[in-house]
């Protein structure tokens, strides 16, 4: 054989040796997560539903994916909204020191990231009322983004934007890859998630749904805005997640993800499981203190739940490889 020819074989041989692993990340859609029934369960579910001609095929308009915010698409020990209200706090009480004094304003100041972590919704929502009352959405997207430039985990010590779960953000491409539209769907204040859900999931503001205030119309002299009340418009949790769902998509999800704390996402993954078309549900269940935090809900709801509904359940422990970006 000519050295020519030789050395052509030797290029070729070189090149499959180097794509082979290259195509095998490629066939890969979810490298964070293990190999194991819950991933493969969602790969199947992904091939039926995008299959023209499978008996689980789902038309493009119809795949919306819901995912819950804090413990299913970023760590929630302590809930970011919680984090950033005690700043605003902090500001509130200059104005009106009496607040200092007041449950859950004493304990926020007083730092009791305890209890940040075991308010519910409704409480959090109550503290933006108060701190909230007659700012513009404007006002208020530009204090949240002052928030995530400053702030960071006191545990961690990273920006909370860089504690989003690496084998979530590639679910969430996977997905959209396949022609399903993401959506938010969070107990969280709805305003406060659309300055960080683009940059952060590739979610759009307005495929964002969550906890509201009521707002009203202000002229302002020529320059209308939408001001914020001190009433609560909507909490989209439990119950009130598949009514928000309802209200803003249209659409009952046919994939949905919650995961386990307080309860806060069974209905929406009932409301997606239980329908002419059964949906998928996933269960994240935070048992790995050693990369993130375990904690569990103390009547086990949303695992009884997921026993009962058939629901995928995530153990973070075992399916993930990773928790976090790589080189967060």
């Amino acid at each position: 054989m000519r050295n020519g020819s030789r050395q052509t074989c030797l290029l070729w041989t070189l090149a499959l040796l180097w794509a082979a692993p290259l195509q095998a990340l490629a066939a890969d859609p979810l490298p964070s997560w293990n190999d194991g029934p819950v991933k493969q369960s969602i790969i199947d579910f992904v091939t039926r539903s995008t299959t023209e001609g499978s008996p689980g095929f789902i038309p493009p308009e119809e795949r919306i994916a819901t995912f819950d915010n804090d413990g299913t698409l970023w760590q929630e020990q302590p809930v970011v909204q919680g984090a950033f209200l005690k700043e605003q706090v902090k500001a509130r009480v200059k104005e009106d020191a009496s607040l200092a004094l007041k449950q859950p304003f004493k304990a926020v100041l007083e730092g009791d990231l305890a209890l940040l972590s075991t308010m519910d919704e409704p409480e959090l929502m109550a503290l933006f009322s108060a701190t909230h009352k007659g700012k513009t959405q404007e006002e208020f997207a530009a204090e949240a983004r002052t928030f995530f430039k400053t702030a960071r985990h006191p545990k961690l010590g990273v920006p909370y934007t860089q504690l989003a779960y690496a084998p979530m953000l590639e679910l969430l491409q996977y997905l959209r890859a396949h022609g399903f539209q993401t959506w938010i769907s969070s107990g969280g204040g709805t305003d406060f998630m659309r300055v960080i859900s683009e940059d952060t999931y590739g979610i759009p503001p307005q495929q964002v749904i969550g906890s509201d205030l009521k707002e009203h119309f202000d002229d302002q002299d020529g320059h209308p805005v939408l001001r914020r009340e001190a009433k609560v418009e909507h909490i989209n949790d439990k119950a009130g997640k598949p009514v928000g769902i309802g209200q803003r998509i249209g659409r009952r999800p046919v994939f949905a993800a919650g995961n386990v704390r307080s309860g806060g996402d069974i209905q929406m993954l009932q409301y997606t499981k239980q329908q002419p078309r059964a949906g998928f549900t996933l269960l994240i269940n935070h048992d790995d203190a050693q990369r993130e935090f375990a904690y569990q809900e103390k009547n086990d709801a949303s695992l009884k739940a997921a026993r009962a509904g058939g629901w995928a359940v995530v153990s973070m422990r075992q399916d993930w490889k990773h928790i976090f970006p790589e080189g967060r």
